[in-house]
């Protein structure tokens, strides 16, 4: 009997049974993981001449040392400073004349994927609260869906509107295992908006979109940092979220474990920056980490190992032993839990 591949251990795990191994899903660049990422390019950034680059609703991205090279909003110039006017300011790319498959052929092969061994995972949109924040900043986003919920719905709408047309013309080209959504709408402690608005603003929305997915049999991954565990019933039951990336362990993952089972895979359950950042840590130290984790949440599946480090100096050889000693490690875990 052949022997599963990477992609098939990974698909399994996210259909609710048990694999053959963990999982490891690596967010290191150049580190081979059982899926990777696709998606239309005319959602993607667009960079000017001068090297200034900008989203596809036209907000100015920047880089920090803060955010670890991480794209953000240029947060002291907004594009939107009233949710009433956001008609005049928010405007989708035109959709006219586009050759659907030649974009995806071109796409898939702008960033090749070992489709054997890796699955193929899809986005086109989603970030509905993110694109708020990156329009109006915080402060005046927060506001907005507090004072002017009509226009907010009205504005979600009509990227909603866009993503779907995207998805439903261009899905098929990709030829996804996996529909990945993303939205950020949590801090470390606590989430940005109540689970009223959630379910007002963005669980009808979301489920507007995996709707596609779900036509298609795909597994729906979820990418939401921070304390989102309110949110985790609706994600699974109505938008149907098969698994959820970081999953961090300021959320009581145990609790969500022992609800969900084998319905949800939680990926990561670690708070790198309080456990491999200590200074002068072991191999025994990283060993014992990753085996309380493993042994919390994978039996019987469920579970996947995230690598995901922030490098401020690649030439930093202690740094670098980490990374490798992580993955190295996982890898061992991983190979041998299920035996």
């Amino acid at each position: 009997m052949a022997k599963l591949t990477e992609k098939e251990n990974y698909l399994m795990c996210l259909r609710g049974e048990q694999p053959e191994w963990i999982p490891h899903i690596a967010m290191d660049q150049g580190t081979p993981g059982p899926s990777a990422g696709t998606g239309p390019s005319i959602m993607g950034m667009k960079v000017e001449p001068d090297g200034r680059m900008f989203d596809m609703w036209g907000v100015e991205l920047i880089t920090s040392k803060e955010a670890a090279g991480g794209r953000i909003p240029k947060t002291w110039d907004f594009i939107l400073d009233d949710i009433t006017k956001w008609h005049d300011v928010i405007k989708a790319p035109s959709l006219e004349g586009i050759d659907w498959e030649m974009m995806a052929k071109k796409d898939l092969e702008a960033r090749p994927i070992d489709r054997e061994n890796q699955a193929v995972g899809y986005s086109a949109g989603g970030g509905f609260f993110q694109n708020l924040m990156a329009f109006m900043g915080f402060t005046e986003g927060l506001c907005a869906l507090s004072e002017e919920p009509e226009e907010c719905e009205a504005l979600f709408d009509y990227l909603c509107d866009f993503s779907c047309e995207v998805i439903e013309k261009s899905i098929d080209y990709y030829k996804p295992d996996i529909f990945n959504l993303t939205d950020d709408t949590a801090a470390w402690n606590n989430p940005f908006v109540s689970l009223e608005m959630m379910r007002k603003y963005f669980v009808p929305r979301y489920s507007r979109l995996t709707d596609y997915a779900k036509d298609r049999g795909l597994a729906i991954t979820l990418h939401n940092c921070g304390k989102c565990e309110i949110f985790m019933d609706d994600m699974v039951n109505v938008v149907g979220v098969n698994g959820w990336n970081p999953a961090q362990d300021c959320n009581d993952l145990v609790a969500i474990k022992e609800k969900f089972g084998n319905k949800l895979v939680l990926t990561g359950c670690i708070n790198s920056s309080q456990t491999f950042e200590k200074p002068g840590i072991t191999e025994d130290e990283i060993r014992a980490i990753l085996e309380d984790v493993a042994n919390k949440y994978a039996p019987g599946g469920g579970f996947a190992f995230q690598s995901h480090f922030i490098i401020p100096d690649p030439t930093d050889q202690f740094v670098q032993w980490k990374k490798a000693t992580v993955n190295k490690v996982m890898h061992e875990i991983s190979v041998s839990f299920y035996k």
